[in-house]
């Protein structure tokens, strides 16, 4: 259920930009711009305070914007996937291939573990909330703070972070309702879990043996968990603790997702690349988006040179527009 309202708001937060979106030119530059050298993965981000300004700000009608690119840029990947795209989507299938072999006996091992340590389960339960209730009241205190003590860095972190919690979410949501993948609690006592793919629709919403049950891949906790994550180690890259402190959480609450008996080990490895990508996603587009407010970015220059051709010295004249 909560995973759901977070699509549903999601979507109640891209859709009000359809509207505008074709009035609105930053989207198509953020597209472009992502197409050149200046892409997510070889751009260099310029994290240093004073990047954070009244430029680069995020109100709330960018917010709705940047969070709609983020978005469509995600589910349009696969058509604009280069060779290394493709080789890295190899490489993870391998993995989660490999990975999948442990999927029952880590579910075996997790069910012996809990049940024979009590304490163990009350402790991945508070951990397994951090991946869900807990986080968005954290990242409102995290706003909170920078908003009084005046740090625009930590507020616009923190609203990235938020964005990349809502796109992961989404794209999980879209993910769980194609694969239908069962979880280890849909079967009945005395019956052996097997993770099995059902497919689209399959589990959306269904009660089974009692009890609710979701499509199980990927863990929708571990996702948001990375997400957010991966906003706060990209932006304080710099200060070493943060990196360490926020995989080291998002990492305990994928684990507590195998304890609680909620998910496969698959379903979290799955979680975790989504999670990951969308916060790169979302930090990457915000800095194209902070190159393109920057005054200096938005300065067209007009240059003339000499070129010399079929024999003749010909004047050249180049109008460049930023």
């Amino acid at each position: 259920m909560k995973n759901t309202l977070a699509f549903l708001v999601t979507l109640f937060c891209i859709v009000p930009t359809l509207v505008f979106a074709q009035q609105d030119t930053l989207i198509h530059k953020l597209n472009s711009l992502s197409r050149k050298k200046d892409s997510a993965e070889m751009q260099a981000n310029n994290i240093n305070a004073s990047a954070y300004n009244k430029n680069s700000k995020i109100t709330f009608k960018n917010y709705f914007t940047l969070g709609f690119s983020d978005l469509k840029q995600e589910v349009t990947k696969p058509l604009h996937m280069t060779s290394k795209d493709w080789r890295n989507l190899v490489k993870f299938a391998v993995v989660m291939g490999a990975a999948s072999f442990a999927d029952e006996p880590m579910q075996k091992f997790a069910v012996h573990l809990t049940s024979n340590n009590p304490g163990l389960v009350h402790v991945s339960k508070y951990v397994t909330y951090f991946g869900a209730r807990y986080e968005m009241a954290t990242l409102a205190t995290i706003t909170i703070y920078g908003w009084v003590f005046k740090k625009p860095k930590m507020i616009t972190t923190t609203l990235l972070a938020t964005q990349a919690y809502l796109v992961g979410s989404a794209i999980e949501n879209m993910l769980k309702f194609f694969t239908g993948r069962t979880r280890p609690t849909y079967y009945a006592p005395g019956v052996e879990p097997e993770p099995r793919f059902m497919g689209p629709g399959f589990l959306w919403h269904a009660h089974v043996n009692g009890a609710y049950h979701r499509s199980s891949f990927p863990s929708g906790h571990t996702t948001v968990a990375f997400a957010a994550a991966t906003v706060f180690a990209s932006e304080y890259r710099n200060t070493t603790a943060i990196p360490i402190i926020a995989y080291s959480a998002a990492t305990l609450i994928g684990l507590s997702r195998i304890t609680q008996n909620a998910h496969w080990f698959t379903d979290v490895i799955a979680g975790a690349a989504n999670g990951f990508l969308a916060g790169k996603n979302i930090v990457n587009n915000y800095h194209r988006y902070a190159k393109i407010k920057d005054p200096k970015h938005n300065k067209n220059t007009l240059t003339f040179n000499l070129q010399y051709n079929m024999g003749n010295l010909e004047p050249g004249v180049v109008y460049q527009f930023r």
